[in-house]
């Protein structure tokens, strides 16, 4: 079928063909100062993951290694300390999340296909449910589909599913034989207890759904937040089973993970440091944040939980929400306006930053 060339631009989006992002202002601000807009972690890309990336530059007029190694098996070390070596198997890296998002809806079976239970959440899988002609059902529907995609937490909302609480939706929303996406990009900030409280520390459970009832459970992450390196594309799903792995990797572009983002993630994942700092000091940075806002706008409601690297933030007005991102992004410090993509214009989303940062934005919100 002949695709639509009458575009309708939102910035660098053409809003009839892409969905829209946050972190695209940054580069047009002569006066820029930090990028609020994002959910990147406020400590930027680690320094010894970021000198392996540059140092890879050097071999770069090689192919990178078709297998991906030994960066995933880095990674399914991270992820399973104990039992990396037969857990790896299931495990497959993509260019960034969002192409694995649409390698698995391909494969999946066709039908329905629904969100999680929240008021909204990342587009991707819709775009990419929709663009393979799955019919949609709303969030708040009783009837179970083929594909449910949830993030988990949910961004933007903040609202997060503990495993029993996750599980029970499983059951609640999923058809015989379908396919369960459950999102934890952002899990891992959860804490430095985050592997027992994700879905990918519940192999077995994983294994008997499949078994008994044909469901395949893939536990997606885009790395690119946590390690803010969102230009270098690094992604990865757990898959149900290695035959599932290996059903994407028959369809994925070879070398879809470059040689510099795959010497990035292999060193980051040692940066123990990076994360500690992150545990400890992204929950301060945000209950200082939340607090600065609210002795400003009391009528405003702030929601997410309190690990999370973003803000979810209803202003209860769509001008003053507006008014908000252009005082914003006046002042260097863009932040995400929750009408583009979400279509909850009174929204706006912030990223924790340090301090010194949130004071050039509060100091321009001071102007509302």
């Amino acid at each position: 079928m002949p695709t639509d060339t009458s575009t309708s631009s939102s910035g660098p989006w053409d809003a009839k063909l892409q969905q829209f992002h946050g972190g695209q202002e940054w580069a047009q601000l002569s006066n820029f100062v930090e990028d609020f807009s994002v959910t990147t972690n406020p400590f930027g890309m680690p320094s010894a993951a970021k000198l392996a990336a540059t140092h890879s530059i050097e071999h770069s007029h090689h192919y990178p290694p078709a297998d991906q190694e030994p960066a995933k098996s880095s990674l399914a070390r991270f992820l399973w300390p104990a039992e990396f070596e037969t857990e790896r198997d299931r495990l497959i890296l993509g260019n960034g999340a969002s192409e694995l998002i649409d390698l698995v809806i391909r494969m999946a079976p066709a039908g329905t296909w629904r969100p999680g239970p929240f008021y909204t959440q990342y587009k991707e899988y819709e775009r990419s449910a929709r663009n393979n002609n799955f019919a949609m059902l709303a969030a708040d529907t009783s009837d179970k589909a083929n594909v449910a995609c949830l993030v988990n937490p949910c961004n933007p909302t903040g609202d997060y599913l503990e495993l029993d609480e996750l599980k029970a939706w499983i059951a609640a929303n999923v058809l015989p034989g379908g396919y369960a996406i459950i999102d934890e990009s952002m899990q891992p900030w959860h804490s430095e207890q985050f592997r027992e409280h994700s879905l990918t520390s519940q192999r077995s459970y994983v294994e008997e759904l499949y078994r008994e009832q044909g469901i395949s459970v893939f536990v997606m992450h885009s790395w690119t937040k946590l390690w803010c390196c969102t230009g270098l594309r690094l992604g990865s799903v757990v898959c149900p089973t290695a035959e599932h792995m290996r059903a994407i990797k028959k369809i994925q572009v070879p070398w879809s993970v470059n040689t510099v983002a795959l010497a990035f993630l292999n060193a980051v994942v040692d940066d123990a440091q990076y994360l500690q700092d992150t545990w400890a000091l992204t929950p301060a940075w945000r209950r200082d944040t939340v607090d600065r806002l609210r002795r400003l706008f009391p009528a405003w409601e702030f929601h997410g939980r309190e690990f999370l690297s973003w803000i979810w933030i209803d202003t209860k007005d769509a001008r003053v929400a507006e008014r908000a991102v252009e005082l914003a992004r006046a002042a260097g410090v863009p932040v995400r306006s929750g009408g583009p993509g979400y279509s909850l214009p009174a929204f706006i989303r912030v990223a924790v930053r340090h301090p010194a940062k949130v004071d050039v934005l509060v100091g321009a919100l001071q102007n509302l």
